[in-house]
């Protein structure tokens, strides 16, 4: 450890052609957030949680343990942190007597994910402390989650300066650095901390980025956004340019935030309006357009509907910038109406099921306001992904001139299915701590069963036959077909007609993906028309009355929660039960009202009709059963698998072959062209 008097400025002696850079450096929340103060700073004492050696091997033992942690938590009172005590964006004054803990999201140091990916052996962290006897404590912690003690300063007088040579040889599986100030004789203000690091100087140049935003409707979120990306002087040192690809109707200029956020960004703000070609059509165009102006190192995917965190987006591309190889760096999501609560923090894509889903060792849904690093075990292992989605994603030039842009997917498995292109390239993708956006969480959304639900299924396939190394994708048809039988079961036709149609156009093979891109929603929107379960109903009084044909066995109502053994039954059972007319009551009367977070097909297939209402509660629909419809679309469900298993070996052959050709610049291009002629912009190609 070193300590110097904060008047001190004596040149440090640099390994010949090397330099110092900044990792990153202590942040306090915009506008005294105290929404988000957690994420910042750690008043409460560490408690660290069973380790999972103790707890067990299954996951419902994981789950409880898990519950229970919370609970503690919950029950042993946190202390408060107040807003006057955020000095300052880099600045936190921590009250006399008290102790404060930087081992938070986003100033903890993420040891162990530098040591993995970067050329980075050794950091220094410099703090300046005001207050007289105030002391500053450094720890780190392994994969375990068990913390140590490094080092320590104290202040004598009345300020100090304290800097710490910090290994990350001791890192491979997983911990982090972090530090604790003590404010013993009077009130302490930690005035700044930073992590720093020599590397050579050829890889001392920052990198540079383009951000690229679709929208559609969402105009005064994404003003909003503009004005966060604007206002940060820490971003503008790397940021080239803003493109907001404008895809609604309800335009982001007319919002009242625009103005303001246009000021700020100046020249660096371009707007790109275009037809609605989904998120991959939006993402795509920016970065078509990152490539054809070949000034930027990094493109950045980032979503409309975010808050954001602009340090993560300058720590992403620090980090990008000392990957050993070129590396997608990807942030976390916060949800953005509990903004404490960490609902992703590592994608994987499932090899057998091809399922995407949360990394082995993931908790989504964890509260860090509840536990934070310290306390929580499980976030000191280091997390490795496949992919990072693209509500905030950090992708390299040189990965989009080698693998191609985007698949033209419209919306789903855009991200995951690049993240594994890049992954069979040799360029692997890292989802960051301490970068990260607030969004709305997915579920509280609806897209399992509504027109959303094609674009799931289409896509989940064909990312499979692209990447998948199992026959037949491993679990995908047997799955596929299960759901279908579901979806029959639980009354959601319109469910099952766009999941059928889904599965014909991963039939007709690549060549129809970009020519369908704008047409294929208004297709599905019109396919629906006529079903029950997709007519909602928004009015209260518009509802109809229900009525039971007869009261619960013993007064019990069907569980949504049930056993595995019992599902099973159930699975076998309400097929057999659809040859049985339905009671003609249950065709203008539902037999129960369901309520969202209840609403699994067990629980739906047991009556003949049903009110079941929306994740995000603003509607409901009146499902009814039909015989004649459950068993028209059996037959197709069966047909048209049968044909899948049969195909898949050629489609694979099909969609790997045209792979390159569909995500190439040149094809986008093609694509984008009525936009780019009414925008007058030059169609030299791009290299790619």
């Amino acid at each position: 450890m070193t300590i110097t008097d904060t008047q001190t400025t004596d040149a440090e002696a640099l390994t010949p052609g090397h330099e110092r850079v900044l990792l990153m450096r202590q942040i306090m929340p915009a506008d005294r957030d105290t929404d988000v103060i957690r994420l910042y700073v750690d008043p409460d004492p560490a408690a660290l949680d069973a380790d999972k050696f103790d707890i067990g091997t299954s996951k419902a033992a994981h789950e409880a343990a898990a519950m229970a942690s919370r609970l503690q938590s919950a029950t042993k009172g946190a202390r408060t942190v107040h807003p006057d005590q955020i000095v300052s964006r880099t600045a936190f004054r921590v009250e006399h007597g008290e102790t404060m803990s930087f081992g938070s999201y986003f100033n903890a140091f993420p040891a162990s994910y530098w040591r993995r990916h970067t050329i980075v052996d050794e950091v220094r962290l410099t703090v300046r402390l005001e207050g007289e006897g105030a002391s500053v404590i450094v720890y780190r912690s392994m994969a375990n989650g068990r913390s140590q003690r490094v080092d320590s300063g104290t202040v004598e007088g009345t300020a100090g300066e304290f800097s710490f040579d910090l290994p990350l040889k001791p890192f491979t599986d997983g911990g982090w650095y972090w530090y604790d100030v003590i404010a013993a004789d009077e009130d302490a203000t930690v005035a700044s901390a930073e992590w720093t690091a020599e590397v050579p100087a050829e890889r001392a140049e920052r990198g540079t980025v383009t951000i690229g935003i679709t929208t559609m409707n969402r105009q005064d979120f994404c003003a909003k956004l503009l004005g966060q990306l604007g206002n940060s002087n820490q971003l503008a040192a790397i940021l080239d340019e803003v493109l907001v690809m404008e895809q609604g109707t309800k335009l982001v200029k007319d919002s009242e935030f625009f103005d303001e956020a246009a000021a700020a960004l100046g020249d660096r703000l371009r707007i790109l309006e275009q037809g609605n070609i989904g998120g991959s059509g939006g993402f795509a165009r920016a970065q078509y357009e990152g490539l054809k102006a070949d000034r930027s190192t990094y493109v950045m995917m980032l979503d409309d509907d975010v808050e954001c965190e602009t340090e993560g987006i300058v720590r992403a591309a620090t980090f990008g910038d000392l990957c050993r190889k070129t590396t997608i760096v990807g942030g976390h999501m916060f949800s953005i109406y509990e903004k404490a609560q960490l609902h992703s923090f590592g994608e994987r894509v499932a090899p057998y099921t091809f399922w995407w889903g949360s990394a082995p060792g993931v908790f989504p849904g964890w509260n860090l306001g509840e536990r934070n690093i310290r306390s929580t075990r499980w976030l000191h292992a280091r997390i490795d992904v496949d992919y990072n989605p693209w509500f905030m994603c950090l992708i390299p030039a040189e990965v989009l001139r080698e693998i191609g842009l985007s698949l033209p997917l419209f919306i789903k498995w855009d991200d995951s299915e690049y993240g594994l292109r890049a992954k069979d390239a040799g360029f692997p993708t890292v989802s960051f701590p301490g970068a990260a956006v607030w969004h709305v969480p997915w579920t509280d959304k609806n897209d399992a069963l509504d027109w959303q639900s094609y674009f799931h299924v289409r896509n989940r396939f064909i990312a499979a036959l692209l990447h998948s190394k199992y026959p037949r994708g491993g679990r995908m048809v047997q799955e596929s077909f299960n759901h279908q039988i579901k979806h029959l079961v639980s009354m959601q036709y319109s469910t099952v007609a766009l999941r059928h149609k889904a599965l014909m156009d991963v039939l007709a093979g690549p060549g129809v993906l970009h020519e369908q891109l704008g047409s294929t929603l208004p297709e599905l929107k019109q396919l629906v028309k006529g079903y029950a379960d997709a007519d909602l109903i928004a009015d209260p009084e518009a509802l109809p009355e229900v009525k039971r044909h007869k009261l619960p066995r013993k007064g019990r109502e069907p569980s949504a929660v049930i056993s595995g053994r019992a599902a099973s039954v159930q699975a076998l059972l309400q097929p057999l039960r659809q040859l049985r007319k339905p009671r003609d009551q249950a065709q203008t009367n539902p037999e129960a009202e369901i309520m969202a977070q209840d609403a699994r097909w067990h629980k739906i297939a047991r009556y003949d009709s049903a009110l079941v209402s929306l994740p995000d509660g603003t509607a409901a629909a009146f499902y009814r059963r039909d015989r004649g419809t459950f068993f028209a679309k059996m037959k197709e469900t069966v047909a048209i698998h049968k044909e899948l298993a049969l195909r898949w070996d050629e489609l694979a052959e099909q969609y790997r072959a045209a792979l390159g050709d569909i995500t190439s610049p040149q094809s986008w291009e093609r694509t984008f062209g009525p936009w780019l002629e009414s925008e007058g912009t030059s169609s030299e190609p791009v290299d790619g």
